[in-house]
């Protein structure tokens, strides 16, 4: 298992943080999701490497900004 954190910008409340989990769900590969929408964190658990990019659009998808903490 491997974490990886982004930081997302944007967020202010649990309807933010729903609309970024959904679409991060879609992201294949994807075990585990865990947003705040208070410390502006995602956290995502993957069985092998990540695709940053398609996390990183996914949330881009939900209207909020996010780069690799």
């Amino acid at each position: 298992m491997q974490t990886t954190e982004f930081q997302v910008t944007g967020m202010t409340c649990g309807h933010c943080e729903s609309a970024v989990r959904g679409e991060v769900s879609q992201v294949p590969g994807i075990t585990d999701i865990e947003v705040s929408a208070q410390t502006g964190l995602l956290r995502v658990t993957t069985a092998d490497a990540v695709d940053t990019a398609a996390v990183i659009a996914a949330v881009e998808e939900a209207g909020y900004e996010a780069a690799t903490a």
